[in-house]
């Protein structure tokens, strides 16, 4: 690692080391991705001690993706109003507040505004972080200094679960928030004394795009609101989630047409003529997806049918993101010995093959098992965010880093949130058709069902206990292995699915153009 300042493009160069730069707006990042997943277990714990309804304390959950999803987007745009170093402060500074807030809240409709407010300024810290990486670095170093920005974006919603779970199983729900002020306020140190603005991120007379703004609120906030609420609304069943999805409609396929043609949009959309930026955008969103999906199909499956408390369920995720940390510096070699699209393809191609690996839960798996099985998914991921990143940015000028890191990160982040919700109504779908069609041989003509339910009966009765109360318990005993194999198939098949998705993005890679990672063009290849 060199001591000395890199130059990065357009002949400037930050004063202070790129890398310790580096470090410090990813911890601002991680500290933000944490609190994406890090709710998720705590829910059971929040709606109890603000008494309300689990299904009301989701609200938390969809409070933060909503105001996530849309600041995103336009980060590019109020880091030109406000100079990319003080936007990026104002939202480490507020965060840390909203945080502190959150933990403070007295009542649920509290605890959704603060996660509201959490949710806005977080928006702002990964699109950030990596227009200051890409300033701060030339091409050559780029895809080394992304395997930090990886470290945040991959592993923060793997351990989020587990840091979670422990805290809420030991302390409190409210801690799980109050944990983010201390780092809040080194972080905001540690920008002040080293992050510095380049010509082209300094404070600019950016037009406010009141119309593009808009447009992007109403359809990010309503697609948002559709697929988090959907399943508990029985979708387009529900007026209200017929009303959400006609303004998501109309809202982000207005703002698409509006930013195409607006002299000053808040977001520049023309970044997508580059290919590679686009067909990276694409994929980061793929990859994205399959991320958030499996995170939180994993600790839901160890939970509701394996009966793990949020802590251990939490664990399993762990050793995916030490496997992802370990991986890294081996794929930033491979990237200097083919073609990043080859190493990107090998990543959805090995991703595809550990979920279908994974679509084979079984009634008396043991952790060990699941945890390998989450292990080999996660693993997977070091050889997609980082060769990801360094060829979508490859060819885009500095000037559009700000609107491309923007999007990026919205890609992600979006499609990641849209695929917890679908995975988990998915589950629930599969779940009701395995169940209707399995419900037909639980009946005294079939003849398993009575051998089942005798022996069942016969161990009761061992036991002790009196013939009714055996019948009742033998009963129990089938309902609930009923509903246990029934999880199992309805998990294996959306693991099923995920794979299927996985192996459908290789083709994609290859859209890419034979760039190595240092990003330069390779005839050989």
């Amino acid at each position: 690692m060199s001591t000395q300042a890199e130059v990065a493009p357009g002949g400037w160069k930050p004063k202070h080391n790129p890398w310790t730069v580096a470090f410090v707006v990813t911890m601002a990042a991680f500290m933000e991705i944490l609190d994406t997943t890090i709710v998720n277990v705590s829910l059971p714990h929040i709606a109890g001690s603000l008494s309300s309804t689990y299904d009301d304390a989701t609200w938390t959950l969809t409070a933060y993706l909503v105001a996530n999803g849309i600041v995103l987007t336009i980060s590019g745009w109020l880091g030109k109003v406000f100079g990319r170093k003080n936007y990026f402060l104002i939202c480490i500074v507020m965060f840390t507040v909203s945080s502190f807030l959150c933990g403070t809240a007295t009542s649920l409709a509290e605890l959704v505004i603060f996660r509201l407010m959490q949710g806005f300024f977080g928006g702002g810290l990964q699109p950030n972080q990596q227009s200051i990486i890409l300033d701060s670095f030339p091409p050559e170093k780029r895809a080394a200094a992304f395997g930090l920005t990886a470290i945040a974006a991959v592993v923060g919603p793997v351990i989020g679960p587990t840091l979670g779970g422990w805290i809420t199983d030991n302390f409190s729900w409210r801690w799980i928030f109050f944990i983010n002020v201390p780092f809040g306020f080194l972080t905001t140190v540690g920008v002040m004394a080293l992050v510095e603005d380049p010509p082209w991120a300094r404070k600019q007379k950016a037009p406010v795009d009141a119309i593009g703004i808009s447009l992007i609120t109403i359809g990010f906030a309503s697609l948002e609101v559709m697929v988090d609420r959907g399943e508990d609304a029985d979708w387009f069943g529900s007026t209200f989630i017929r009303i959400m999805g006609v303004l998501a409609f109309l809202g982000i396929g207005g703002a698409i047409l509006w930013l195409l043609h607006a002299k000053n949009p808040a977001v520049d959309l023309r970044v997508f003529k580059d290919r590679n930026f686009a067909v990276g955008t694409a994929l980061m969103g793929a990859m994205g997806a399959l991320l958030y999906a499996s995170a939180i199909i994993v600790p839901q499956f160890a939970q509701q049918v394996m009966g793990y408390t949020a802590t251990i369920s939490g664990l399993l995720l762990s050793p995916g993101g030490i496997a992802v940390i370990f991986l890294i510096p081996i794929v930033g070699k491979l990237m200097t010995l083919m073609p990043v699209r080859n190493v990107i393809a090998l990543g959805f191609g090995l991703m595809g093959i550990a979920l279908f690996w994974s679509a084979h839960l079984l009634p008396l798996l043991d952790f060990h098992h699941l945890m390998l099985f989450r292990m080999s998914q996660t693993a997977c991921l070091a050889f997609l965010f980082v060769p990801l990143s360094t060829i979508a940015y490859s060819t885009i000028p500095e000037r559009l880093n700000a609107d491309a890191s923007a999007l990026f990160s919205m890609a992600r982040n979006v499609l990641g949130s849209l695929a917890i919700s679908g995975a988990t109504a998915l589950l629930t779908e599969r779940r009701q058709a395995h169940q209707s069609y399995m419900v037909q041989w639980m009946t005294p003509y079939h003849q398993p069902y009575n051998d089942y339910l005798a022996q069942a009966k016969g161990v009761a009765t061992a036991h002790g206990y009196a013939p009714g109360a055996a019948e009742a318990i033998a009963q129990h005993t089938l309902f609930q292995e009923f509903t246990r194999q029934v999880a199992m198939l309805s998990y294996n098949e959306v693991f099923m699915i995920l794979g299927i998705g996985s192996f459908l993005c290789v083709p994609f890679c290859f859209l890419f153009s034979a760039i190595t990672g240092s990003g330069k063009t390779t005839g050989a290849h």
